[in-house]
């Protein structure tokens, strides 16, 4: 008897357990995975996971080893001598590596070295300030030393002011070695000032050691080249865009084959994020978003025949395939993630279609959690088109019940509305706190194919909008969303949506948040720093009156023409040093919200850019974003 009430003692302790949710304060102790590459010796993965420290404010590092096949991590003080170095060259002779070098006077002292106390900065040009830094004159160069104690490095950039790595997120992928160790390959943008500024035009160059000169290897295109990398065979491959100034366009495959650049995606509707070459050099194994999740897909590699190549999705599922890593045997080693997990290593075996987790750094965390279920929706669009639609419900849903709901609409504009795991906007948090979410793949998205990914630039207050309406809509005709609480939020793109859908929603929504939103067009124009977005998804400059394009993303798609419309609580918050969605946006849109009356509160994050990174920060974040919803829905 006492065996029998001690078992249901536990099963109920554990039912308890089972029914704990997400918080923002869980959300911030999940460790982060990151994949560092694999062992020398091919039998283990090395990854470092950072696990922010509310207390100290930042993240702390540890690094582990996981056999490749699966197993228990071992934690390694240091992985130096583990993996292999990309920056060494291959005959082992040779070290690549990249540093910021002065290039030009910006800083007043730089003019006048007598007025050394001045605090003055002096531009000609624009790309004066990009992300979230000022621009002082330096630029990251690729440097190369004899692999020997004492040896010094020469630059390949000397006296050139680009940059390579790329800024503002470039790194050494943005550099490789030629198989036969004489040549650097990198990807820069050679354009400066002004020219910088409204350009994509990034190419790959080859440096050569012995006679010190460069020549330009994607010198006919016009839009990004990157992600430089060798077949097995020895061609060069990588990622390219075709339009300058267009940052979204669709990105496809090239391997440059007996002096003939082949493009192994051209006729697939797709765009590709990350590629990896099979150890035959017969095939290319790349991620894409598709449907609302990002796969693992294969191309073959027809050669110079006449052969079209054939590109094949490899997985399926309601995750993303996050990120790529390497080819064991049969398996490829990759992250995944979905809306529940953040992300976490597998190997995924290429014949036998199975999955394996190796890593399971928040498994526990999870296994204690209830979840929220994601269900795919498709909703009929005003123009006649089905649109797949996220929504997310609360553990331990009960449809018999009535909970508020929030329209969720992505930035971008063209990003992905995918499965993906964010520790800002996350669906499990919003839903761990009682919310349905309702995800729109609105027109933009990338995964249902290049015209619907299209179709939002020069247009972002056109169809997108009808697009989320009629999500919101379709999900609000279940007897479980309560219509009287409906809220909307966003972030970038999203918070433009929000801004707009505040001057035209006809009191659907109850309560809006906006996050580093576009709020006026005009000014947007005139203080963001990478002008090509703008002139392209905007169609031009404001002062172009006879660009009827340009003139209506300045009118007609300007939020801010719309506010003698607004009558709802709205939230606003913005970053200091975003310089992509600069602080006037928020600081215009929070003025005009008080001048009407209209309850409204703007938090103001100082340190941060387009987004929040700082753990305690973040907790803030989450914590008025819950409060506001709260008091408003």
């Amino acid at each position: 008897m006492k065996k029998i009430a001690f078992i249901i003692l536990i099963m109920t302790n554990l039912s308890t357990l089972a029914q704990n949710t997400m918080s923002p304060e869980l959300l911030w102790k999940l460790g982060r995975v990151t994949v560092l590459g694999i062992s020398k010796d091919q039998k283990n993965v090395i990854y470092k996971v950072n696990f922010p420290s509310i207390e100290d404010n930042k993240s702390n590092s540890k690094f582990y080893s996981l056999p490749i096949n699966g197993g228990t991590p071992t934690e390694m003080t240091s992985t130096k001598d583990l993996l292999n170095d990309k920056n060494t060259s291959p005959d082992g002779k040779y070290i690549v590596y990249d540093e910021e070098v002065k290039i030009d006077k910006v800083h007043g002292k730089d003019f006048y070295p007598e007025l050394e106390k001045s605090n003055v900065q002096i531009y000609n040009g624009l790309d004066y300030r990009h992300w979230d830094k000022w621009n002082e004159g330096k630029f990251n160069h690729i440097f190369y030393k004899e692999n020997k104690e004492g040896s010094v490095g020469i630059d390949i950039l000397k006296g050139e002011n680009f940059d390579s790595p790329q800024k503002p997120f470039g790194g050494d992928e943005d550099y490789i070695w030629s198989l036969d160790s004489k040549s650097i390959l990198y990807v820069c943008k050679k354009k400066s000032g002004t020219s910088y500024a409204t350009s994509t035009n990034t190419d790959i160059y080859e440096y050569n050691l012995e006679t010190g000169k460069t020549i330009n290897r994607t010198e006919g295109n016009l839009g990004y080249d990157t992600n430089p990398a060798f077949s097995p065979t020895g061609n060069l491959t990588w990622l390219q865009m075709k339009r300058d100034g267009y940052e979204s366009d669709k990105n496809d495959i090239i391997v440059n084959f007996k002096g003939m650049n082949i493009n192994l995606t051209a006729n697939w509707d797709g765009t590709v994020e990350s590629f990896l070459w099979s150890a035959d050099g017969k095939k290319v194994y790349f991620q894409a978003p598709i449907d609302g999740t990002i796969q693992l897909f294969e191309v073959d590699f027809p050669g110079l025949t006449k052969k079209l190549p054939q590109v094949i999705q490899l997985t399926n599922g309601d995750f993303d395939v996050a990120g790529l890593v390497s080819l064991s045997g049969d398996n490829i080693i990759l992250t995944r993630t979905d809306m529940n997990h953040a992300s976490e290593i597998f190997s995924y075996n290429l014949k036998k279609k199975t999955w394996l987790q190796l890593s399971n750094v928040n498994t526990t965390t999870y296994n204690s959690l209830a979840l929220s279920k994601t269900e795919r929706r498709y909703v009929t669009t005003t123009d006649g088109k089905k649109m797949l639609v996220w929504v997310i419900l609360p553990p331990n849903f009960d449809a018999s019940k009535k909970y508020p709901t929030l329209l969720y609409c992505q930035g971008g504009p063209q990003s992905p509305l995918t499965q993906f795991y964010s520790f800002r906007w996350n669906f499990q948090l919003m839903a761990a706190n009682g919310y349905i979410v309702v995800a729109p793949n609105r027109r933009g998205m990338q995964g249902h194919g290049v015209e619907w990914n299209e179709q939002i630039s020069k247009d972002w207050g056109g169809q997108v909008m009808n697009d989320y309406l009629s999500a919101i809509d379709d999900v609000a005709k279940e007897k479980y969303v309560d219509k009287s609480r409906l809220g909307c939020i966003g972030a970038s793109y999203g918070g433009y949506s929000v801004y707009y859908l505040a001057g035209i929603h006809n009191n659907r929504f109850k309560t809006f948040i906006a996050h580093d939103g576009v709020f006026n067009t005009q000014s947007m124009f005139g203080t963001t720093e990478e002008v090509f977005f703008n002139n392209w998804d905007f169609g031009g400059a404001y002062w172009e009156k006879d660009n009827a394009v340009a003139q209506k993303a300045y009118t007609t798609f300007n939020p801010a023409s719309r506010v003698e419309k607004w009558n709802t609580p709205i939230l606003i918050i913005q970053g200091g040093i975003d310089f992509r969605v600069p602080i006037g946006q928020g600081q215009e849109a929070f003025q005009a919200a008080q001048l009407r009356g209209i309850k409204s509160r703007f938090i103001y994050f100082p340190e941060e850019n387009h987004w929040v990174l700082k753990p305690q920060n973040a907790l803030v974040w989450q914590r008025e974003f819950f409060k506001w919803l709260k008091e408003t829905l």
